[in-house]
């Protein structure tokens, strides 16, 4: 692809006032920022974008060690009681005083119903404050995991959020249009300057961040660009049109490698197919009057199906982990025992698919993004053609993240690709958003086929306030086990994400797969 075309095709999303380049982060990757919203959009390119904009009471090292955020302190006067201790002089982008008041309505906000972020609250019965800059956060049980979960959980100004009517979260499941979605003011590093959905979003520097005299690296404005092509992707980046990419083509790695940079490393992110296990009939299928996905005899012959070693070889170029849990390895709970697939087995699969009734007969749709994940569409062609194989017939729909979303978060879908990262780096998030029946808050909260174990859900109970490690990590193995003997879930691969970028540029890679752009250089 020449670059005079690439350069066409960039044009608007690039055309911005002229700053130094040493100064300007221009990055891309294929799909765009979904809200601005805080609390909207559980995703991970979202929660990025939020936190260039937004603090977290709670933040992590470049080691996911906590450490303070716009709490300096923090202590646990009791079992569930947690008292956080807060900046003064803090200022949000519109220069109003950061306070206990702001805390104690982002964290009910995030409680709400419309919020998406349930998982970063869970146990939080209520929050309150002390005074002016100590809040306290109370909890219906002990919580070994609440301080990683409040890493994620980002503070809004009241006022400003009453003022705009965006007291609540957007509904971004139902395509709600709410001000947050496009406007923002936190008290983060950079500040939202232009908004132009798939177009670009552009943040600039926040002078008065309250972090700025730790700051490390010199990026003080930040363009980012969707750009949903691998070609062009990767001709951007070479041609020095974008200085970072975060999801660059598989097949292009070994030419960026030459002529750029790539830093890689393993997520903490598990890519897996989910089932409609509850509907008394799939919506999206000819067969009537009974849901084959209820039958785990099918569940096991779909997962057998899948030769997930091919997937690694030929769609991710290697580039992935295959596994057979729910969780990857840097999160507590995994053990090498429950990773180990069960074997490939396409006879197998024959015949558990014939001794179920459904010989040459399930026919089906498979939704998938096409813009989210790595390689996405291409695992989900992959997954269809050896599903083919056993004589199922599979229909791919595939779709761009922001139609995807809503869509299975509505669940509108009898099968469904989704990939899963750990950001408290504990397998209560996964257990619980996943694993555990629908219910109220963050139980269930992901569980979008409907996969329901009582003696799971009473041990993810069990789980959420254990203060005993070794009895905890016991309930959390006994769980994933149940699961996957049941294969409420169907898992294929850990996400290994390479970043790509220009020689001149220094980045921290990160598990969660997120930019930092205050931890960019640029010489």
């Amino acid at each position: 692809m020449r670059k005079t075309f690439v350069a066409a095709a960039l044009a608007a999303a690039l055309a911005v006032p002229a700053m130094g380049h040493a100064k300007t982060l221009r990055w891309a990757s294929q799909g765009d920022i979904l809200t601005m919203d805080p609390h909207a959009q559980n995703e991970g390119l979202t929660i990025a974008a939020s936190s260039y904009v937004y603090d977290t009471l709670i933040a992590y090292d470049k080691d996911f060690k906590l450490s303070p955020g716009l709490a300096l302190s923090w202590e646990q006067p009791e079992p569930t009681v947690w008292r956080f201790k807060l900046r003064e002089g803090v200022k949000f982008h519109d220069g109003t005083p950061f306070t206990a008041d702001d805390v104690v309505f982002s964290v009910k906000r995030a409680l709400s119903p419309t919020s998406n972020f349930k998982a970063y609250v869970n146990g939080i019965t209520d929050v309150r404050q002390v005074d002016d800059h100590t809040v306290e956060v109370i909890t219906g049980g002990p919580n070994p995991v609440l301080l990683r979960q409040l890493t994620n959980v980002f503070i809004m100004n009241r006022d400003w959020a009453e003022k705009n009517g965006a007291t609540a979260p957007q509904d971004f499941a139902k395509k709600q249009e709410t001000f947050s979605a496009r406007n923002a003011n936190g008290t983060g590093a950079y500040k939202l300057e232009a908004r132009e959905v798939d177009v670009r979003t552009v943040f600039v520097e926040n002078a008065d961040w309250w972090g700025k005299a730790n700051k490390v690296g010199n990026v003080t404005e930040v363009i980012y660009t969707p750009i949903k092509q691998n070609a062009t992707r990767t001709a951007a980046l070479l041609s020095g049109e974008i200085d970072f990419i975060l999801d660059p083509p598989a097949q292009d790695l070994a030419r960026i490698k030459q002529q750029a940079k790539v830093v890689e490393g393993n997520e903490y992110r598990t890519i897996y197919l989910g089932l409609d296990q509850k509907s008394p009939e799939l919506k999206y299928s000819s067969i009537k009057g009974k849901n084959p996905f209820a039958d785990v005899r099918v569940r096991e012959a779909l997962y057998r199906a899948i030769d997930v070693e091919a997937i690694k070889k030929a769609v991710m170029r290697g580039s992935s982990s295959p596994t057979g849990t729910m969780i990857a390895p840097q999160v507590h709970g995994w053990s090498k025992d429950l990773a180990q697939r069960i074997p490939y087995d396409i006879d197998k699969a024959r015949s558990l698919l014939k001794e179920a009734g459904y010989e040459n007969s399930i026919d089906f749709t498979l939704d998938c993004p096409n813009n989210r994940y790595i390689n996405d569409e291409a695992i989900c062609q992959a997954v269809v053609g050896m599903w083919a194989k056993v004589g199922v017939k599979a229909t791919l729909n595939s779709m761009p993240r922001a139609t995807y979303f809503p869509k299975v978060q509505s669940f509108d879908s009898s099968a469904y690709l989704f990939g899963w990262g750990v950001p408290t780096f504990d397998a209560l998030y996964t257990l619980q958003s996943l694993i555990h029946s629908k219910g109220e808050g963050a139980d269930g909260s992901f569980n979008f086929g409907g996969y329901a174990n009582p003696e799971a859900d009473t041990l993810i109970k069990q789980i959420k306030t254990e203060t005993d490690t070794a009895k905890r990590d016991a309930a959390i193995q006994k769980v994933l086990e149940i699961h996957a003997s049941e294969f409420g879930h169907i898992p294929l691969h850990d996400q290994v994400i390479p970043w790509a970028m220009g020689k001149n540029v220094n980045v921290v890679h990160r598990a969660d797969n997120r930019l930092s752009a205050d931890w960019v250089t640029i010489d």
